[in-house]
């Protein structure tokens, strides 16, 4: 794997992440 794709997922996994936390936990946005 090259580094762009590697940062690349991670960029996606976090946004992933704070949008199904956004979804579960409204309030603390």
């Amino acid at each position: 794997m090259t580094i762009e794709l590697m940062l690349g997922g991670g960029l996606a996994a976090a946004l992933l992440v704070y949008l199904l936390i956004a979804l579960l936990a409204p309030e603390r946005f």
